[in-house]
């Protein structure tokens, strides 16, 4: 199992969304977050001075097989990338165990789609 963590513009998002259940990723969670980038300069907005340090976007939390880790990646790469600076980050980490509260069970078939 694999963790996958992806920081994305928040005007791909609806995109991503759409291309992870294209992709038959089903369940994520999301939360917006602040970072700080590469681009540090002021800009003036309708005559307001404000900083671009600080910079809003969508966190995916992905936990998946391993068969579904590489459809995952490509559908986010797919559907977030605009070729600009700042179209985001995927990280990968493995999950050691996973339970399900409602049954006890445990394992990476936990994951798997039961209705």
């Amino acid at each position: 199992m694999k963790k996958i963590e992806a920081i994305i513009r928040k005007t791909r998002f609806e995109d991503v969304k759409e291309a992870l259940f294209a992709a038959d990723i089903n369940w994520f969670s999301y939360a917006e977050v602040h970072a700080i980038g590469q681009d540090r300069e002021d800009r003036i907005y309708r005559g307001v001075m404000y900083s671009t340090d600080i910079i809003s976007r969508i966190e995916i939390t992905i936990i998946c097989r391993d068969q579904f880790v590489q459809p995952a990646i490509d559908a986010i790469m797919g559907a977030a990338r605009t070729g600009r600076v700042g179209d985001g980050r995927i990280f990968v980490s493995p999950v050691d165990d996973t339970w399900s509260i409602r049954t006890g069970e445990h394992g990476d078939l936990v994951l798997a789609d039961k209705k």
